[in-house]
């Protein structure tokens, strides 16, 4: 193996350098026999980086060896976890490698499940093949679905087992992120003495470098790009599962996909996640938990935006309450967009999801089925009948041209969890074919293939009603 560490010649380490009372320098753990699983070629070419030395190099992207000149930490960060506040959270089981340039400015390179740290707080550190495919997988159909999120860049095996319920292989995710800057990284740097304007002038710096010095205008900001992201979210029907504060970035990107799913049969109390047994965050309380989030957010703000915080809160809350109206526009333009009509007849549109949640009607596939029966008016429509009749009325007249429009944005395959979840566990048994097949299937979420038609299925109804979700830790 030639010079390994030489494949990530480059990094920068601004986060370390500028703020490095919110970091530990840290080593990942030893990899016994490490093997690279999946690597992402088309991201490693959009970072600049050669695919064929990364692959020689699994002990770099498994955190045994570091990357030549690279300083790697562990971040600190609190967070509200299900509404209670833990103020030291940080990466139990991740390090930040560094910083490259991509084209659309500087990005993180972190990898998760490289081992223990000084906030693993009694935990392993470790994580296991399923879980990390699974992030890999959700989180490349995300960017294909055209939503901000992180990116993987590599999965790679470490040759040891890891206890979950029994004994799992191991294994290291390699993470592109436009930063790992969170809510819970401002809250927990608020609590301590000189590094919350710090924090703040580097997140404005690299994320809204047009706000420099303008905190309010930069929260304002940060609330925008989150009600537009969990709008994206909704339209997708996509359930995060664990939106604690230390989840909820400040680039507006999506982060962690751990007990993460989709929906089938519309439903907006749906909980997947084995942990939230009070449903906090099912799917249709998303929203209102992202604005909660982000009370959080502006809280720690309060005294970079005027001397005296009291004098603040007015303009703060004026900000956050706007959040309301912004989700609401953001996710009527997209619905407008999945019906094909230029603007929203919210009447129509509340009817539509009425229908859709009484009679347990696939998110997914019914908007293709709508563009369908514009195509051939022969769609088996069932309960939707009466209702496409009232939706024909207010659609141009070319009706092809519209459904053409629906189906460049209404997907037709989704991470179906039935199919993730057969995947997953082929994987962990050493067979990544299904993985690979599935990854392919919704890496191109719009485009219509000859022997794709399963994975537009939703699950069969006895796997639906027993699926949960789990972290993986």
């Amino acid at each position: 193996m030639a010079a390994p560490t030489a494949v990530l010649l480059g990094l920068e380490s601004t986060y370390a350098d500028e703020l490095s009372d919110l970091t530990v320098p840290w080593t990942g753990a030893e990899a016994p026999e490490p093997r690279l699983l999946v690597l992402n070629e088309e991201l490693a070419t959009t970072l600049g980086l050669d695919a064929d030395a990364l692959r020689s190099a699994p002990d770099v992207l498994a955190g045994a060896t570091a990357p030549e000149g690279a300083k790697t930490v562990a971040m600190a960060y609190a967070g509200h976890q299900f509404g209670g506040y833990a103020p030291l959270l940080g990466d139990g089981r991740a390090l930040l490698l560094g910083e490259l340039a991509g084209p659309d400015g500087r990005v993180d390179l972190h990898l998760k499940g490289s081992g223990r740290t000084p906030f693993s707080r009694g935990g392993d550190g470790l994580a296991v093949v399923g879980p990390m495919l699974r992030e890999y997988l959700v989180s490349e159909a995300m960017h294909a679905l055209g939503i901000p999120t992180t990116r993987s860049l590599a999965v790679t095996a470490t040759g040891r087992d890891v206890m979950r319920s029994g004994p799992e292989p191991g294994a290291v995710l390699t993470r592109v992120a436009a930063s790992h800057i969170r809510v819970g990284t401002f809250e927990f740097a608020a609590r301590k003495e000189g590094l919350l304007e710090p924090l703040a002038d580097y997140a404005i710096a690299r994320h809204y470098p047009h706000l420099q010095g303008r905190c309010l205008e930069f929260f304002e900001a940060v609330v925008d790009a989150q009600a537009a992201l969990v709008a994206k979210w909704m339209l997708v029907g996509f359930v995060h599962g664990v939106m604690n504060t230390d989840n909820t970035t400040i680039s507006g990107q999506t982060i962690d996909y751990g007990p993460c799913a989709f929906l089938d049969a519309y439903d907006p109390y749906a909980v997947f996640s084995s942990i939230d047994h009070g449903g906090r965050y099912a799917f249709g309380n998303q929203p209102g938990v992202v604005q909660w989030n982000l009370a959080r957010f502006g809280e720690t703000l309060l005294r970079l935006v005027t001397d005296d915080p009291n004098d603040a809160i007015p303009a703060v809350t004026a900000v956050l309450e706007s959040f309301a109206d912004r989700y609401g526009r953001y996710f009527a333009e997209g619905l407008a967009s999945k019906l094909g009509v230029a603007e929203l007849d919210p009447a129509l549109a509340d009817d539509l999801l009425t229908l859709m949640r009484e009679n347990g009607l696939d998110w997914t596939g019914t908007f293709r089925l709508l563009a369908s029966e514009l195509r051939s008016g022969a769609a088996d429509l069932g309960v939707l009948e009466p209702w496409v009749e009232r939706w024909r009325l207010v659609l141009p007249e070319d009706s092809t041209a519209v459904a053409d429009a629906m189906d460049r944005v209404n997907p037709l395959y989704i991470p179906r969890n039935h199919h993730v979840d057969a995947a997953l566990k082929a994987a962990t048994a050493g067979d990544l074919g299904p993985f690979e097949e599935l990854l392919d299937v919704v890496t191109h979420p719009f485009e219509v293939r000859a022997g794709w038609e399963a994975f537009a299925e939703p699950a069969p109804l006895q796997f639906a009603e027993g699926f949960q979700t789990f972290c993986g830790t």
